[in-house]
Order: C-alpha cells, then sequence, then structure tokens
C-alpha cells in the first residue's frame, strides 16, 4: 500500500471502524497491485465512437461526387437503425430513476446514433433542402430525438448534445470563436436568450427534482447553465453600457450567489470552482470600471507595487476555499 492510503486505513482501524481482520485483508488486497481500467476503457470508449462518426463525415466530405447522395443517406440509416435497434432490444426501458445498460458498450452505440441522426439530418437539409426555408427544423427534429434518447436510455453524453441542438435552435454559438468575435455584445437580443435558456435550464432542473425525473441530470443542467449565464455577463461587462452594463453585473451577482449554493447543496467541486471563477473576473471587471471612473493618478505607482500581492492573495484564497468546500463535502 501506498503511505496514505496505509496511513487512512491504519486510521479507520484505530477509531474501530473496521476490524483487525478487515484491516488485514485490506492490506492484503491492496498489497496484490490490482488496478482498474474501467476509466481507461470508457474513455477508449468514447474516442471510438468520435473516430467512427468523425470518419463518417470526412469519408462524405472526401467521396461525395463518387459514392453518390442516396448511396450516403442509405448507408446512414441503415447504421442508425441497427444502432437505435440493438438499443430498443437491450435497454430495460424508461425510468424516472437511473438505470444502466448491462452492457456499458451500448451507451456508446447509442451516442453513436444519436450523433450520426445530427449528421444525417444535417446533410439531408444541406443537400436536398428537405426543410426548406425552415432551417431550424434541422437543429429542433435533432434536438429532440436526443432529448428522448438521452432521458429514455439515461443517457449524459447525448443529453449535452441535446442541450447544445437547444442552444443552437435559439441562435447560440458558446465557442472560443463566437466569444473573441463578441458575437453576444454585438446583440443584445442573443444575449438575453442565452440567459433566458439558462434560466430555462434551472427551472426545468427545480421542477425535476420536485417531480424525481431524473435527478442525477442536475449537473449537467445546472453546468451549462452556468456557463451561458456567466460567459454571457463577462462578455457584456468587458464593454462600459450605463445601465445594460450594470443589469448584467447584477445578473453574474445573482447566479454566482445562486450556484455557490447549489455547488454546497449537490456536492459539485466543478461547479464551485467554475462559479468562484466568474465571480472572480466579475469582481475584476468592476474594478477596472473604477479605474476608468476614478481618478489614480497619485497612488498609481503604489497601485502597481500592490498588484503581485493582490493576486496571491487571490491564489491563497482560492485554495483555502476549494480546501473548505472538500472538507465540507466529505
Amino acid at each position: 500500500m501506498s503511505s496514505f492510503e496505509e496511513k487512512s486505513t491504519l486510521k479507520l482501524f484505530e477509531k474501530n471502524f473496521i476490524t483487525e481482520n478487515q484491516f488485514n485483508q485490506i492490506k492484503e488486497y491492496r498489497g496484490l497491485g490490482i488496478f482498474s481500467l474501467h476509466a481507461e476503457l470508457k474513455l477508449a470508449l468514447y474516442l471510438s465512437v468520435l473516430l467512427f462518426t468523425s470518419g463518417v463525415g470526412i469519408l462524405i466530405y472526401n467521396n461525395i461526387d463518387t459514392i453518390g447522395h442516396v448511396a450516403i443517406l442509405s448507408l446512414l440509416v441503415i447504421t442508425i437503425a441497427v444502432c437505435f435497434y440493438f438499443s430498443f432490444k437491450n435497454s430495460n426501458g424508461f425510468s424516472r430513476a437511473e438505470t444502466q445498460f448491462e452492457n456499458p458498450v451500448l451507451d456508446y452505440v447509442v451516442l453513436g446514433a444519436n450523433i450520426l441522426t445530427c449528421t444525417f439530418i444535417g446533410y439531408l437539409q444541406f443537400q436536398y433542402n428537405a426543410f426548406g426555408t425552415l432551417y431550424g427544423l434541422a437543429t429542433l427534429i435533432p434536438t429532440i430525438i436526443c432529448f428522448f434518447s438521452a432521458y429514455y436510455f439515461d443517457n449524459k453524453s447525448v443529453l449535452s448534445i441535446a442541450i447544445t441542438g437547444l442552444a443552437a435552435y435559439i441562435g447560440l454559438t458558446v465557442t472560443p470563436r463566437a466569444l473573441l468575435s463578441e458575437e453576444f455584445y454585438a446583440t443584445e437580443g442573443l444575449s438575453f436568450s442565452a440567459i433566458a435558456l439558462g434560466i430555462a435550464l434551472i427551472a426545468w432542473t427545480i421542477y425535476s427534482k420536485r417531480t424525481i425525473l431524473k435527478t442525477h441530470f442536475s449537473l449537467i443542467f445546472f453546468t451549462f447553465a452556468l456557463h451561458l449565464i456567466g460567459l454571457v455577463s463577462i462578455t457584456n461587462l468587458v464593454h462600459f453600457n450605463s445601465a445594460i452594463w450594470l443589469l448584467f453585473l447584477i445578473i453574474l451577482g445573482v447566479a454566482c450567489f445562486y450556484f455557490y449554493k447549489i455547488s454546497y447543496e449537490i456536492k459539485s467541486i466543478s461547479l464551485y470552482v467554475f462559479t468562484i471563477i466568474y465571480a472572480y473576473i466579475g469582481l475584476n471587471l468592476v474594478i477596472a470600471q473604477l479605474f476608468t471612473i476614478i481618478d489614480f493618478d497619485d497612488i498609481w505607482e503604489l497601485l502597481i507595487v500592490l498588484l503581485p500581492f493582490y493576486f496571491v492573495t487571490s491564489i491563497v484564497i482560492f485554495i483555502k476555499l476549494i480546501k473548505k468546500f472538500n472538507k465540507l463535502k466529505n
């Protein structure tokens, strides 16, 4: 056993949480040097699905004139049908509680089926204009299918795709390119749409909790909501614009306070860390705006000297907050 594991096990024995026989069994088991490959195998399966679906896309792009549109669409339909057939055949059916396939590989079959479904519908619209000028349907239909699959097969990866599709349906593309090009700031309507979607995700999570509907999906919904509200608010705070700037500052403050409480409630370290980061960025943007309003010429050199201490103190406080959270969570 490693030093940490040995001390932890010994502490449990000293506090009479385990018997001497159990202590010896634990020590003997850990001495075998057995380790789990569960996480590595799941990662390999996930990468396999991504590589397969990416390969399908590249194959279509490079051989579209050779293979033909009908042949490509037929191949996609057959593959999707086979994936969904095995998924439904081995599924335990819909349940409001958490369910799992007996064979975890089927989770990735469901994921592959939904990614290929999105590819199929997108290709159908691009090549044949199947939905005419109703371009939103090309996004909405695969989004609905992904939401159905996520809840029926209890698949978190597919749920993430569904929420992303929903965001795309209302015109959001939360990507580094979108942030760098200041799309949220350029369109106030887009900013408020993003915040409205974030609030809607929170409301759905609260409803799901009260009705006991897939409550283990809460972290995914909260994570998307936090990033939507946080990124939009910060993007708009970068630009000083009187009442609108103040409005987004209030939204960010309320959101950070809410998610701070929620992170403790659901014991999510990732939600807690991102909440602190967004709050810290918002605080620094407020300080930056104060520098533009108030004249600090007389003490400018002193502020430059204090700046490194400010960042070091921030890091120390951040580490203490994380330790406090882990202590309370455990």
